[in-house]
Parts: structure tokens; sequence; C-alpha cells
């Protein structure tokens, strides 16, 4: 019994938000992505602290769209929506040129597994895509790019990827939270940046708003520490935000 009230949980938790044509449909999808016997082991051992499912949901993630990773690295979250999107959809990896040398390797694995995977190559304040996009993903990337060595107009960038989005496109951000008031004046010692700072720059660029998720917030992390330290790392409070085009 208790198994059957979780799962319709877990059921309710995915079809919120979400397009009255892919309800039925989703929640199965987000599992069948998530059970994908293709993910390296180590990426699966991580579920339980990422809740992918919850995440997919969240974005509102359907068969048929076009969707780009932006900074996918080993490619966790791209495997997921290579599954998601199906045969019908396609997932951009964006690989910044700054850091192609060490991470193209890694996307090129993504393409050869996944036939719906390319990898896209670009300065992060002027990418393009061949197509306009339904969602632009971003998981704990947004910080980076504020440090100095990146060298990225993050107001550039944010205007960008509002240009990619289809009308009524997704933008949807995972990052390290600050303490309060830090803004981001903290991306290169602790790694972090205020979620109230990056809300701010994203809406900055015409972007809507459109939610929030705890699915991997931690209470329990007073954000003082570099998010590399072993004693917080895979652990740090983080918040996810769904920003929208307007259309």
């Amino acid at each position: 019994m208790k198994s059957c009230l979780l799962a319709a949980a877990l059921s309710a938790l995915m079809l919120a938000g979400l397009p009255a044509l892919a309800q039925t449909a989703a929640p199965a999808a987000y599992q069948s992505a998530v059970a994908d016997s293709l993910r390296p082991a180590d990426e699966v051992a991580r579920d339980p602290l990422r809740h992918p499912a919850e995440i997919l949901a969240f974005a509102q993630l359907q068969p048929g769209q076009r969707v780009s990773d932006i900074r996918p690295g080993a490619g966790y979250f791209t495997r997921l929506f290579s599954r998601v999107v199906g045969e019908g959809g396609h997932v951009y990896a964006f690989v910044p040129n700054k850091t192609a040398e060490r991470e193209n390797p890694r996307a090129d694995a993504l393409v050869a597994a996944y036939p719906n995977v390319s990898r896209v190559n670009g300065d992060l304040d002027a990418m393009t895509f061949d197509q306009p996009l339904d969602v632009v993903f971003m998981s704990q990337e947004y910080h980076d790019f504020h440090i100095p060595r990146f060298g990225v107009d993050v107001t550039k960038m944010n205007a960008d990827i509002f240009k990619a989005l289809k009308p009524g496109g997704l933008f949807v951000v995972i990052d390290h939270q600050a303490a309060p008031g830090a803004g981001n004046t903290v991306v290169e010692t602790l790694h972090r940046i205020e979620g109230a700072q990056l809300r701010r720059e994203v809406e900055a660029a015409g972007f809507v708003f459109d939610g929030e998720t705890t699915a991997v917030a931690n209470p329990a992390d007073d954000h003082t520490l570099n998010v590399f330290d072993e004693a917080i790392r895979g652990k740090t409070d983080q918040f996810v935000y769904r920003f929208r085009k307007p259309g």
C-alpha cells in the first residue's frame, strides 16, 4: 500500500504544470529515462541526491522537443533528455569554446551513444542553434560564467538564450545557493551564487519567472563551504528555477 501511495504522489508531482496532452505519458517517460541501461553506474549512484525524475518533470520535458544542455560534462542530464525527447526530438550538448579541448571528447561519447544528440561549440555569450529550442537547461554552471577567467558577458548570454528559445520556451537553471546578500561575490571562492541574484539577471533578459522546486534543496547547508569541500560535496543546498519566454 505504501509503495502505491508513493508512486501516486510522484506521478502527481510530475504532472504539475505539464500540458494536458503530455500528462498521460510523462511519468512513464521520465522513469524509463532514469532506468536507461546506458547510464553509467556512477551516475545512477547519484540519483538519490539529484532526483532526476522530479527534475525532468519540473523542466516539463516532452517527446519531440529540442533541448540544449549547456556544458553537459559527462552527460548526466543529456542522457536523460535524449530518452525523454525520443526519436522525434533532439538534444544539443553545448560545449563552450573555452573548455572545448577537454570537454569535447565527453560530448562526442554522448553523440556516439545517443543518435538524437549532437555537439555544438561556441562562445557562451554568442550561442546559436540551427532550430528554435523548447528548453535550455543549465545545471551547476551558471555561477562559473561570472568567474573572470571564463570571459563571459552574462547579460549577453542570457539574451542569447532568450533568442534561442521558441515563444513559451523554458530556461531551467540549477545552481548552488549562496548566503543571503552574497549576490555573485562568491562565485570563485565558494562556487555559489545567490538565487535572488540569478533570478534578477535572467528576468532582466525578458524572461518571466515560472516556478521553482525544492527537489535538491538542503536546509542543513549553511552556505559557508566551497561546494567541493568533502563535508558538503554532492549535498549542497541547490535552487532550481524555471523561467519562461513570453509568447
